[in-house]
């Protein structure tokens, strides 16, 4: 697998991160507010929905905060491989480097 291929599997893999994460922040801002709407309705029933749905919105609010963590800490960590990467192989870098920036150029120009 070449580096331009690791370096696309990367970018796809914090895109999709990314939407989850918008996606988990969205998903409990909502349920936040649909718990606050509905504290009006006193009935037993849906107290007790109420009370399950809290417990949930705030395993979920843990969870999200958990992946958030990870997330960052795998970004330092790739960023830690490929500074090092970088220093013990800086012509490879460079010509990485110098080959995307050329393919871009291509792929642009083309447009």
């Amino acid at each position: 697998m070449s580096q331009t291929d690791i370096a696309d599997t990367q970018a796809a893999i914090a895109n999709t991160r990314d939407k989850l994460v918008d996606g988990l922040r969205t998903s409990i801002n909502d349920a936040e507010k649909w718990l606050e709407e509905s504290a009006d309705d006193v009935s037993e029933a849906a107290s007790e929905a109420r009370a399950r749905f809290d417990d949930t919105l705030r395993t979920a609010i843990s969870d999200l905060r958990k992946l958030e963590d990870s997330i960052l800490a795998h970004s330092r960590e790739a960023a830690q491989n490929v500074d090092t990467y970088v220093h013990d192989n800086p012509w490879k870098a460079v010509t990485i480097g110098a080959t995307v920036g050329l393919l871009l150029g291509v792929l642009i120009s083309r447009k």
